[in-house]
């Protein structure tokens, strides 16, 4: 029988009155008050949290939502790329080729008509090609317009070839082509025709 000498060992640990021990002797202060403050911070802390975790929350959510996006726009991308690569190497590849070539030879002479027929030839292939891209509109710009960065890398040599053909197409001898500006420009064509394997 343990008698008022004996220590008697209680597993019971009273974090309570240790926390009050080390507020009321180390520090000096009123436990009471330093207990109801620290309840008002932890209900401050939790709605905080709260809002910080909601806001993480929608985060993920946007991400997921972007994430989906991109992804769509890329096989947007791959598909149109699927169908050009189709459309030039399945029976229309050989006509395109021959068409470009003709093109290419005809902006290497010295002859401005043939520089003119040149573009105007290459913004129709340009047309073809968005057409089998699946690109819907009335006309070139239409179709541009519908193009994403994303998925058509070379849309600026597009838009400037294009800008190029129209001038040609509706200013004639009074559009001062030069032999420099004919080449760029079709090498722009170029460019966007290697970029879907047109030609």
């Amino acid at each position: 029988m343990p008698d008022e000498n004996d220590i008697i060992f209680s597993p019971q640990l009273d974090i309570e009155g240790i926390a009050r021990w080390f507020v009321e002797n180390l520090f000096g202060a009123d436990f009471g008050a330093v207990a109801a403050g620290a309840a008002s911070w932890w209900y401050v802390f939790s709605i905080v949290s709260f809002a910080v975790s909601a806001l993480l929350l929608v985060g993920i959510v946007y991400s997921m939502i972007r994430y989906a996006q991109f992804a769509a726009l890329e096989q947007e991308g791959l598909r149109a790329q699927e169908r050009a690569y189709q459309a030039a190497h399945e029976g229309g590849g050989t006509r395109s080729d021959a068409r470009w070539q003709q093109v290419r030879a005809r902006v290497s002479t010295d002859n401005p008509d043939d520089w003119r027929l040149a573009i105007l030839e290459a913004d129709i292939m340009l047309d073809e090609l968005l057409n089998t891209l699946g690109y819907a509109g009335e006309s070139i710009a239409d179709k541009l317009k519908g193009a994403r960065p994303e998925s058509f890398r070379s849309i600026e040599d597009a838009w400037e070839a294009h800008k190029v053909r129209n001038a040609v197409a509706h200013q004639g001898s009074d559009f001062a082509l030069s032999k420099r500006v004919a080449q760029e420009t079709v090498a722009r064509f170029g460019r966007v025709f290697e970029e879907f394997a047109f030609v």
